[in-house]
């Protein structure tokens, strides 16, 4: 079965988070879950800037959503799936 274009898009950010986070899932991993496998896993607020910075030209240069719309996408997209952040105390 071929995959949407937006099916392919999730993927991709999904991974790339993992890959930022330094964790070694991919999305085949989580794909099936029904739970909130997310809060399983901690990222960073560094590393959270830094996923949301390249999803948001990633997002742009797909063509399928306006460009000033890709940082509120984004934005949803890091409420909806992203890792739970774990602050630094020392900051």
């Amino acid at each position: 079965m071929k995959k949407s274009k937006n099916d392919i898009i999730v993927e991709t950010l999904i991974n790339k988070m993992f890959e930022i986070s330094g964790h070694s899932v991919k999305y085949e991993d989580i794909k099936d879950r029904k739970d909130n496998w997310y809060q399983q896993y901690t990222m960073t607020e560094d590393q959270n800037k830094e996923w949301k910075e390249w999803g948001i030209n990633f997002l742009k240069k797909q063509g399928s959503i306006l460009k000033s719309r890709a940082p509120k996408e984004m934005a949803f997209f890091d409420l909806m799936y992203g890792l739970k952040i774990q602050y630094d105390e020392n900051k």
